[in-house]
């Protein structure tokens, strides 16, 4: 059992990513969810962006593994170990107690999941474990006033879920949990390639081609000719097994992305349809707030803008919102409970 000093930290325990936020220096940590283990001697071999890169080539007695999936907890004891050896890496100044957590889950996890998530921290040496949901944490770090009497709503796309929610009065009143985000991205745009060019890549390469020229809607120059893109995609052709590469554009991911986009489009406008029509107008004049990896697709923004008629803003850290809100809802305990609309778990030693 390891303790902890009385310090403040935010969790951001994401499927694809997991950043750490400490009251007096902001975020410190921010590294895949991902770990790397030999399955000889259960020893660690890696955790974060080395046992990320990894994935797809590790020998046989090597088992890398991503244990949070569709934003829940898939493998108890791996998530354990990869949040124990984050933990420690940003908590290295020897013996600590009373450590005081804030979780962000998302908004759709059932009390299980919840409490699984506060069983982990606990074990892990906290005092005090607050559950808070991903939106509303977004919300916060985004800057967004959600004590206000006036309707806030934000969009988080992660890699396991895209959250929606509006927000007034320090509550959500309506909100989305779609189990389809960043990694079913991913996914498509693998399923893409193989069916256009029958070149099948990996996760990581879709993932890198999703951030370097991953669009949601084509740009148009001053001619009104679509701007094009091109990014060279490595894989294995299926044809001849042999390796290939292939120039990719814009506007094949655009296709690729397409449903996708359409079914993010979707829960926002059913979000909206279940919230109040006193609340759906302050929205109609604040518009919603992007944040989120996902959130950052190209044009993304415009494109709900355009399928909504609302005003659509990217939050300015926007890969970072839901850790910086974690972080800085413990400013005010009473705040926090009610945004976590439950009291803290908290476990005396």
């Amino acid at each position: 059992m390891c303790f902890f000093s009385a310090k403040d930290m935010g969790i951001d325990l994401g499927t694809a990513n997991t950043l750490i936020y400490l009251s007096d220096k902001g975020i410190v940590l921010s590294e895949p969810s991902v770990i790397a283990k030999d399955n000889i001697t259960s020893e660690i071999i890696a955790v974060g962006k080395e046992a990320k890169d990894m994935i797809g080539k590790a020998p046989s007695n090597i088992s890398v593994v991503r244990p949070l999936q569709d934003g829940v907890i898939s493998d108890f004891d791996m998530t354990a170990d990869m949040l124990r050896t984050f933990i420690m890496r940003v908590l290295s100044n020897g013996r600590k107690v009373n450590l005081r957590v804030v979780v962000g889950v998302p908004s759709g996890v059932t009390e299980v999941e919840k409490r699984a998530v506060e069983d982990l921290v606990h074990q892990l040496g906290a005092k005090e474990v607050y559950i808070l949901e991903e939106p509303m944490a977004a919300a916060i770090g985004a800057g967004l006033p959600v004590d206000e009497p006036t309707g806030q709503m934000i969009v988080d796309i992660g890699g396991g879920t895209c959250d929606i929610a509006v927000i007034a009065i320090g509550g959500i009143v309506a909100s989305t949990s779609l189990r389809y985000a960043g990694d079913k991205f991913n996914d498509a745009i693998v399923q893409y390639m193989r069916k256009t060019y029958n070149l099948l890549i990996g996760e990581q390469t879709a993932e890198e081609v999703k951030i370097n020229i991953g669009c949601a809607l084509m740009d148009y120059d001053e001619n009104g000719n679509e701007v094009i893109e091109y990014m060279n995609v490595r894989g294995r052709d299926l044809v001849t097994g042999l390796p290939k590469v292939v120039p990719v554009s814009n506007k094949d991911m655009y296709y690729a992305l397409e449903e996708s986009v359409d079914m993010v489009v979707e829960a926002i406008k059913t979000t909206l349809e279940k919230t109040a029509p006193e609340i759906a107008a302050d929205i109609a004049v604040s518009g919603l707030v992007l944040s989120g990896g996902g959130g950052m697709i190209k044009n993304l923004d415009k494109i709900i803008a355009e399928k909504t008629n609302i005003s659509v803003s990217i939050a300015e850290n926007a890969f970072e919102a839901v850790a910086m809100g974690t972080g800085k809802s413990l400013s005010n305990i009473d705040k926090l409970k009610k945004y976590a609309n439950s009291k803290a778990s908290i476990k005396y030693r």
